[in-house]
């Protein structure tokens, strides 16, 4: 076993990995979702490269145990010559080709045009984490070999191999999901429980008692967490509010329970609506149930846009589940997002259910990104959704929404996965664009429902599906602003997509998962308040698209 190992894997790098490797890093520059810096695109190339490299060394070796010779010396120096050519060659060109849909990409979604220093930056990334991952291999290669030699002694050499290989693939998975994954992640909750602490320097107690962490709350303002405090501690004024309207505004109510504020979800989300409770509101015309991001994050656009809706005349609640950031939360922090989301809707509707149907203010849920998935948590579909709440807007879903892919996969005939049409569009509708509000053209009765995604949103396609798998938004006619040259390729265009999701958020608003404007037409085509119109929609998109700049 040993000799046949050593006969079918050298120790110098293999010509036909290299050949695999070398396409893979031309596939790696093809057209992707969002603006990409080199940086990113440097580690996709490099691990796409590694990947390929990986697959034509096993296929060398299952040619090698075949044919069982080598090729004459004259043959593999031409052959390596030819590889260096056409690597060098090929390259260049697909360098050009990126700058050419990257310049595309980014004059469409108005963005900054690529650095001429981050071509060759990519190439020297992608060949330093390149090399990195297959001395990696190497060395994975080389402990199995060490144990299939001790192996050996007990077993026959060919079950020895087999044997020693599923020891370290079980030892690293194992390391992985124990050793690294605990050390990696209690580091990452220090940090950002440190995080947690910090205040913003231009956040300020609210010296109001509407507002959790004000004069008689019933939560603590150093309990709020970062996030907390700053929702809180922000929003548009009674003033502003005066003065968008034309009418004197009440002042809203933003209730609000940090981690640190009671021990696990459920008493978390009771201490939450009793100060809700307390500041009044349960007597406001709008009761809005928010499940956030990682963090606690909420994004004031939303907030801010139903308060102008009405006036000041609502109330918002919400609360945190966890310190870590979204796309982390989004990887180990699902289940504490369905908790959360759940135990803050249920404590809610406990005690709206209870009010006379006459007084009972609109209640309507909400959440963007990981608080989508955790808001629509409370819920087995869109007509549970319905029957439970006067509306609901839900930014940014993620591939693991279980009622978003529920209607999504159920969307009727001739409608794109990217803007899909459900039920005729009856209760809800996915949106893109504020436009698409009117489609499919039907009668849209209340309670209503809206989905805000964007067709380049990685955060949204995003799924390990994609790996091997070729989606519907790939195969159907794309989005308005996702290129033509799109094409999906195994293991790349689940890196590419990866990488995206890192910058999602750092693109012009209507593109990748960046929301503002568009709220504003989503709440108010969701809720109809009396007297609002679409010159009031208008105003509003300004306010938010100011409010953003700032």
């Amino acid at each position: 076993m040993t000799s046949l190992w050593n006969r079918c894997v050298p120790k110098r790098y293999v010509f036909g990995g290299l050949v695999l490797a070398t396409i893979s890093l031309w596939l790696s520059l093809t057209p992707s979702l969002l603006p990409r810096g080199w940086l990113f695109q440097g580690v996709v190339s490099g691990a796409s490269a590694a990947i390929g490299y990986g697959v034509g060394v096993l296929g060398s070796m299952l040619v090698r145990y075949v044919v069982g010779r080598e090729a004459p010396a004259a043959v593999k120096r031409n052959a390596w010559r030819a590889l260096a050519g056409a690597a060098a060659v090929g390259t260049i060109v697909g360098l050009v080709w990126f700058g050419s849909w990257q310049s595309e990409l980014r004059e469409l979604m108005d963005t900054e045009p690529f650095p001429v220093v981050g071509y060759p930056l990519v190439v020297v990334l992608a060949a330093v984490i390149f090399v990195a991952l297959v001395a990696l291999g190497r060395s994975l290669v080389r402990l199995t070999r060490a144990v299939a030699r001790q192996l050996a002694r007990l077993v026959p050499p060919r079950v020895s191999g087999v044997v020693a290989a599923t020891l370290v693939v079980i030892l690293i998975i194992g390391v992985l999901n124990g050793v690294v994954t605990r050390v990696v992640m209690s580091s990452l909750n220090d940090t950002f429980a440190a995080m947690n602490k910090e205040t913003d320097p231009d956040t300020d107690p609210p010296d109001n008692s509407y507002r959790s962490g004000g004069p008689d709350s019933l939560i603590g303002w150093e309990s709020l967490g970062r996030q907390g405090r700053i929702f809180v501690a922000n929003g548009p004024t009674t003033s502003e509010l005066t003065a968008f309207n034309g009418t004197p505004a009440t002042e809203p109510i933003r209730a609000y329970a940090g981690l640190a504020s009671a021990e696990g979800y459920r008493p978390e989300a009771e201490l939450a609506v009793d100060d809700l409770e307390r500041a009044g509101g349960f007597e406001r015309d709008v009761l809005a149930v928010g499940t956030t991001t990682g963090t606690g994050w909420i994004n004031e656009s939303t907030v801010s846009a139903l308060e102008y809706l009405y006036n000041g005349n609502s109330a918002i609640v919400s609360m945190q589940y966890s310190y870590l950031p979204s796309p982390i939360s989004f990887l180990v922090d699902q289940d504490r997002a369905r908790q959360a989301g759940q135990a803050l809707f249920e404590s809610v509707y406990a005690r709206w259910h209870l009010l006379p149907e006459q007084t009972r203010p609109k209640l309507v849920v909400f959440g963007e990104s990981l608080g989508s998935f955790g808001g629509e948590s409370a819920f087995t579909s869109i007509e549970d959704l319905a029957a439970r709440a006067d509306g609901a807007l839900f930014v940014g879903p993620t591939y693991t929404n279980a009622v978003w892919q529920q209607a999504t996969a159920n969307r009727d005939d001739g409608s794109p996965q990217w803007l899909p049409v459900y039920g005729e569009g009856d209760t809800a509708r996915f949106v893109a664009r504020a436009d698409d509000l009117d489609r499919p053209g039907t009668e849209w009765p209340a309670p209503r429902v809206v989905y805000l995604q964007h067709p380049s949103d990685p955060i949204t396609w995003w799924s390990p599906d994609l790996a091997f798998r070729k989606p519907d938004w790939l195969s159907e006619a794309r989005g308005y602003d996702v290129l033509d040259s799109v094409r999906w390729i195994p293991v790349v265009t689940f890196l590419q997509v990866s990488a995206d999701m890192v910058d999602s958020n750092n693109v012009p608003d209507g593109h990748g998962h960046t929301f503002h404007a568009d709220i504003a037409n989503s709440w108010a085509s969701i809720l109809q308040p009396a007297g609002w119109t679409d010159a009031d929609t208008q105003r509003l998109r300004q306010v938010l698209t100011d409010q953003q700049a700032e």
